[in-house]
C-alpha cells in the first residue's frame, strides 16, 4: 500500500478527528504501522503515548484535556482542570485532573501528567457534562458540580481555592445556589457548604 494515498487517508480522516489513536486508523482499513511510518516522515507528531496529531496541526488551551480523554474515554476532568476549563481559576494546573471510579484501573498516560482521583456512586456519575475539543469528545463535570467536588476535596486542593471557585461561579452567574447546594447534598458536604453559600449569595 503506498505511503502517499495513505498520507492523503489519513488527512482526510485527521480533518474530523484531529487526534489519532491506531484504532482510528484501523477502522478505515489503514494498517497501524502506518502512523509510525508517517510519523518517522514528519507529516505526524506524538502527542502521547500511542497519540497522533498532523504536522502543524494548531491545537487548543485545553490540547491535554482531549489528549487524555483520547486513551481514557471514560474519567471525567474535575476539580483544578474543570475550573481551569469553565473559567474559574487563572491557575494552569501542572496535571490533569480526571476522576475515575473506586475499582477503575488507573490510566496508563505518559503525557499530560494525571493526578487521578477516586470517586463513586452518584458522585461520579452525576453532573458530567459532554464538550468536543479538538474533534474529541471530553467528559467534564459541570460548574456546580465542580465547586461541590472542590468542598469535598478542599484538604487536597486548599479551601481558599474551594471559595474562591464558589464566589467565582455564583459572580459570573455560571451556576446557582440551588445548583450548587444539590450537588453539595450528592457530594455530602452541604453541612460544610452551608455557612459559605449564606455568606456569599
Amino acid at each position: 500500500m503506498p505511503t502517499r494515498p495513505i498520507s492523503r487517508r489519513v488527512r482526510r480522516i485527521a480533518a474530523r478527528r484531529p487526534i489519532l489513536r491506531p484504532r482510528d486508523l484501523e477502522a478505515s482499513g489503514i494498517p497501524r504501522e502506518y502512523l509510525l511510518r508517517l510519523y518517522r516522515r514528519g507529516l505526524l507528531e506524538r502527542a502521547g503515548r500511542g497519540v497522533y496529531l498532523i504536522a502543524g496541526t494548531r491545537v487548543t488551551e485545553h490540547h491535554g484535556l482531549a489528549v487524555v480523554a483520547k486513551q481514557a474515554p471514560k474519567a471525567v476532568v474535575c476539580l483544578l482542570s474543570a475550573l481551569r476549563f469553565h473559567g474559574l481559576t487563572t491557575q494552569e494546573p501542572h496535571e490533569v485532573w480526571i476522576a475515575v471510579g473506586n475499582k477503575a484501573h488507573r490510566p496508563r498516560i505518559r503525557w499530560p501528567a494525571l493526578r487521578v482521583v477516586r470517586f463513586s456512586g452518584r458522585a461520579l456519575t452525576e453532573g458530567v457534562e459532554d464538550h468536543l475539543i479538538e474533534g474529541v469528545h471530553v467528559r467534564v463535570f459541570a460548574v456546580a458540580k465542580t465547586v461541590a467536588d472542590c468542598f469535598k476535596y478542599r484538604n487536597k486542593i486548599g479551601v481558599d481555592v474551594a471559595v474562591e471557585a464558589l464566589r467565582d461561579a455564583l459572580r459570573q452567574k455560571k451556576a446557582t445556589v440551588d445548583e450548587i447546594f444539590r450537588f453539595a447534598k450528592i457530594c455530602r458536604v452541604a453541612r460544610v457548604m452551608r455557612p459559605y453559600l449564606e455568606a456569599i449569595a
